[in-house]
């Protein structure tokens, strides 16, 4: 791995509307990683929305956590 580390969380599962953010069951949100860099977090994330692509309600997320660790920072790259 080169660069700085940005950290970003993969996060999914069934949302309670199919255009919302909210999730049903949050005791069932599936942490599916983190991940170095938004490439890799982006290839875990499009791995689990393609296999859950007959569920409308199934999403996935990814989160810039390094933003979260970090709001300070004027640093926004992928």
């Amino acid at each position: 791995m080169s660069g700085k580390q940005l950290l970003h969380i993969v996060v999914g599962g069934e949302l309670t509307e199919v255009n919302g953010t909210e999730f049903r069951d949050l005791s069932k949100v599936e942490f599916v990683g983190a991940y170095p860099s938004y490439a890799e977090a982006y290839a875990a994330w499009k791995s689990k929305a393609q296999a859950t692509v007959d569920n409308a309600h199934a999403r996935y997320f990814i989160i810039h956590a390094h933003k979260l660790l970090d709001p300070s920072s004027a640093d926004y790259q992928h």
